[in-house]
């Protein structure tokens, strides 16, 4: 897996450090859609973009790092055990959800049981913003025992359901190229917002 942890340095170390989850990966696809989007590859392309505007219009405000870069399948220790190493300041999982019921549609916003209150305070911004700026229904914040989030004890851990991939209106939402970019500026700005000004 690279991390590009040997670059991590002076040049970040007074910014804050945010590693990013795209849930999923290699053989586990996640959540296939009506439409045949994978969510593996939807998760991907956000985080990938959400690197990319933070370097290129937020002037790497953040030190962020993903925990895979291509298709691969990362297991959830490795996944918790580099934001560990990193000391990173937040923790994002981002998935898409699924559901029978193909008018279930929204966001949820997942919070381990025992989290803290940067976690909760984490978790609101971003289902208040995703309704608020993206115009999502906000389906609230939940507790779960996750595994990629069980772990966080130091640093605000929250798991991302950003629609519903059975839901044709939010899937074909996925597919556009403009609504990649939109998560992506959300994720940035909600992040910077909630980590500069605690």
């Amino acid at each position: 897996m690279s991390t590009n942890v040997a670059l991590f340095g002076q040049e970040h170390s007074k910014k804050k450090i945010v590693v990013i989850d795209p849930g999923h990966g290699g053989t586990d696809a996640g959540a296939v859609g009506i439409n045949g989007i994978i969510e593996k590859a939807v998760v991907l392309k956000i985080v990938m973009e959400v690197l990319r505007l933070n370097r290129t219009l937020y002037n790497d405000t953040l030190a962020i790092y993903s925990t895979r870069y291509t298709d691969t399948l990362i297991s959830l220790h490795q996944r918790t055990r580099l934001t560990k190493r990193l000391k990173s300041d937040a923790f994002v999982s981002v998935h898409c959800n699924h559901a029978v019921r193909t008018q279930a549609q929204g966001v949820e916003v997942y919070v381990n049981r025992s989290s803290s209150y940067y976690s909760e305070r984490l978790a609101s911004l971003f289902a208040y913003a995703l309704h608020k700026k993206l115009g999502f229904k906000n389906r609230g914040v939940k507790q779960a025992n996750f595994q990629v989030i069980k772990d966080a004890t130091n640093y605000p851990s929250i798991l991302l359901e950003l629609g519903f991939l059975s839901n044709a209106e939010e899937a074909e939402h996925f597919g556009k190229g403009s609504s990649i970019s939109g998560y992506a500026v959300l994720i940035l700005e909600t992040l910077i917002h909630s980590l500069y000004n605690d």
